[in-house]
Parts: C-alpha cells; structure tokens; sequence
C-alpha cells in the first residue's frame, strides 16, 4: 500500500507542472491496460487549477482512456498467451481468480461489463484485455468503452465546474458509490424501457 501511495502522490506532482496535460493523457492511455493508479485524481488536480479547461481534460483524458483501451483489446486479441503470466505477477489488482470469474458468460454480456467497468473503480484494464481474449465484437467495445469513459470524466468536470473546489472532497470520499448508483440507475431505466416495449 506505501508503494501504491507513492505512486499516486507522483501522479499528482504533474499537475504542478507544465508537463499536467500531457501526463493526464499519458495516464489515461496506460490505466486502460496496465496501469494501477486511476487519472481521476489528476483530472481533478488540473480542473481544479484551470476550471475553464475543464472540458478539454475531460476530452483528453477520455480519448485517451478509450486508446489505451483499444490497445489492450489487441493485447487480448493477439498476444495474450504470451503476456498473461507478466500481468498476473506485476500488474496490481490484475490476478488470474479475478480474470477468470470475468471471462463467465463474456460473449453475451461483453458490453455491458465493459461499460461497468469503464465508469465505475473496477479495472478497466482486466475488461478491455478480456475483451480481446474473447473476441467480443470491436464495434461494440468501442462504444461501450467510448461512452463509459466520457460519462466518468465528463461527470468529473461537469461536478468540478458547478461547485468548485468544495465538491473534490465529496468526489474523493464519494466517487465509488455515486459510480455505482449512477449505473444502476442507468441499467434500471434500460430494463424498464425493454419491458415497456415488450
């Protein structure tokens, strides 16, 4: 845990730099396939020093997220047999139980775990590399991922400009849960819709 936290706190350091957009988008890439620590906290940072750009961090760091994401869909697709062990053994909260209880019933609701996971704290990562592995049909990965990752850091943002530096402390102590409210909201409102128009 010391280490994790050290990494989080040298992620923050960037938005103290010149170098914050081009780290969040760094960040962005590499969480969606194997890196640990999310780019919410420096999407935050950076909102948070530029209030007028939030959007535009926003828009980087969900492209950013959704290309990263297309590269572990490859990873997945390609050349998982040959790297699995490597993320089993050094990518945090990537373990062989987890991507196993992951790949049951893939093929039939591969969107849906791939849009959970794109906006609420599970690892995206483990569900964009499951993704590939399993052939889940790349169209249909890409608009889960793409809308996922917009509707978090554009919610972010969104948050961040209404209510200024008072709601981080909310978001920070919160943001897990209203993630997952938010999606079973979300999911709830799909089901009433399917059973209105049976």
């Amino acid at each position: 845990m010391s280490s994790l936290k050290k990494l989080y706190d040298w992620v923050l350091h960037w938005a103290d730099t010149p170098y914050g957009l081009l780290a969040l988008f760094l960040l962005a890439f590499a969480e969606s396939s194997f890196f640990p620590v999310p780019p919410d906290p420096l999407l935050i940072a950076l909102c948070l020093g530029a209030i007028k750009k939030s959007w535009r961090f926003a828009f980087y760091t969900a492209f950013a997220s959704v290309i990263g994401g297309i590269v572990g869909y490859f990873i997945g697709f390609g050349i998982w047999e040959i790297v699995d062990s490597l993320f089993f053994k050094y990518v945090p909260g990537f373990t062989e139980s987890l991507f196993q209880r992951v790949i049951a019933n893939y093929s039939e609701y591969g969107f849906w775990y791939v849009f959970l996971a794109g906006f609420t704290p599970i690892p995206y990562k483990v569900f964009t590399i499951a993704s590939g592995v399993f052939k889940l049909n790349f169209f249909l990965f890409l608009l889960a991922s793409t809308l996922s990752r917009s509707l978090r850091f554009f919610a972010v943002a969104a948050l961040l400009r209404k209510f200024g530096p008072g709601i981080k402390i909310f978001i920070d102590k919160y943001f897990n849960l209203l993630a997952i409210l938010f999606f079973i909201l979300l999911v709830g409102g799909f089901l009433i819709i399917k059973f209105m128009i049976k």
